[in-house]
């Protein structure tokens, strides 16, 4: 039994398949260089690795070439996406700003934000973080009290944002906040999007480990933070529809069920190529759980595609991918109970499936807790 699972069972145009040969022809390069280890656990940040994807095209793939892009299909970005994924390659850098902030501002921005932003994305030189959830409100976001207040050429931010992914690396983030009460008529009225320089003064940022002692996340504290007007993103007040169309972005790709990927691939190995019966099935279910979820995952791609806004369809992708991923160390481990000490990478297999296990708990809160999502699952679903 090989390690590797045939991704193209899904019919995908030939660009595709094209595309998907040479990702893996460059990440194979990249491995043998000694330039990242995919068994590291955990992708990671690297700004020459960034560099290299932007010099060949493959961020801000879909976006206009006037900005830097490639205006390939959303389809041709997922092969990217998935590749880099599933060997955990260093994209930390540009990742969140090539998924979801790039294409907030390709919308919404300015045209002097987008020249200046867009094209240094596109190089693999720009990182950015999403300022949405809160520390009194998680990620109820119609709850947020952070507050933006109109002053002279500008806005003072005050508040906190939590769970801030990269906020420590980030060039830029783009932050949601308070400009107006809501209304009794519109619970969603009053929220509006800012781009927001890291570097501005009287911004801080306090690290939030893990239990695997890695930081990624953070609490973002603002005191009087000075916003420009120009970095108003679309409409005040009126940026609740922007935040979750932003977040059909965030919540619909492979990385919402590839991030403990690793864990299969090193179970598949342990049992050898002959796994008994009980280990086959097992194998064969997770197998046919992530296709399914794949499948979903592509279909949103091709619904992003065709223009349209797919929230309630992302929101069950992350919703069943994040349940995935949370159950599969412990359902990889339960199969290779009665594997020998002498298995050839046991020691590799235990080490991933205990990383695996301590940022399980992460994953149900990037990109939205899970009642939140199933709020929005049953409302698009006319439940509720």
């Amino acid at each position: 039994m090989g390690a590797e699972l045939n991704f193209d069972v899904i019919r995908l145009p030939e660009a595709c398949r094209a595309l998907r040969q040479q990702v893996r022809a460059f990440i194979a390069e990249e491995i043998a260089a000694g330039n990242f280890n995919p068994d590291a656990g955990d992708d990671g940040y690297s700004t020459e690795f960034s560099r290299k994807l932007g010099a060949r095209g493959w961020i801000g793939m879909t976006w206009p070439k006037r900005y830097g892009g490639g205006e390939r299909s959303f389809l041709e970005r997922y092969v990217v996406t998935e590749e880099l994924r599933v060997a955990n390659a260093p994209v930390r850098l540009h990742f969140v700003a090539d998924r979801q902030s790039g294409p907030v501002i390709l919308r919404y921005g300015s045209e002097s934000l987008k020249a200046d932003v867009l094209p240094r994305i596109c190089k693999g030189e720009v990182c950015f973080a999403i300022g949405m959830s809160e520390p009194s409100s998680g990620s109820d976001l119609f709850a947020a009290k952070t507050r933006a207040t109109k002053t002279a050429g500008g806005w003072l931010i005050n508040g906190t944002k939590i769970w801030t992914s990269n906020a420590h690396q980030a060039h830029y983030m783009i932050g949601l906040f308070r400009t107006s009460p809501p209304s009794k008529e519109n619970r969603r009225h009053g929220l509006t999007q800012f781009m927001v320089d890291r570097q501005t003064p009287r911004i801080s940022i306090n690290p939030v480990y893990q239990m695997t002692g890695a930081h990624d996340f953070n609490e973002v504290v603002f005191e009087d933070a000075f916003m420009p007007d120009d970095h108003v993103l679309g409409e005040v007040d009126g940026a609740w529809k922007q935040a979750t169309s932003e977040l059909a972005f965030e919540r619909s790709g492979p990385e919402r069920f590839l991030e403990t990927f690793y864990v299969l691939t090193e179970l598949v190995r342990v049992l050898g190529e002959r796994p008994d019966t009980r280990c086959a099935e097992g194998i064969g279910r997770l197998v046919a759980q992530v296709h399914a979820l794949r499948c979903m995952s592509v279909s949103v791609a091709g619904m992003l595609h065709a223009g349209r806004e797919p929230v309630v369809e992302a929101a069950i992708v992350k919703d069943l991918g994040t349940i995935w991923e949370q159950k599969l160390p412990h359902r990889a481990r339960d199969l290779a109970a009665f594997v020998t000490e002498g298995a050839a990478n046991r020691t590799s297999f235990e080490e991933q499936v205990n990383f695996a296990t301590m940022i399980a708990p992460k994953l149900t809160i990037q990109g939205g807790t899970t009642e939140i999502l199933r709020g929005i699952i049953a409302r698009g679903l006319g439940l509720r």
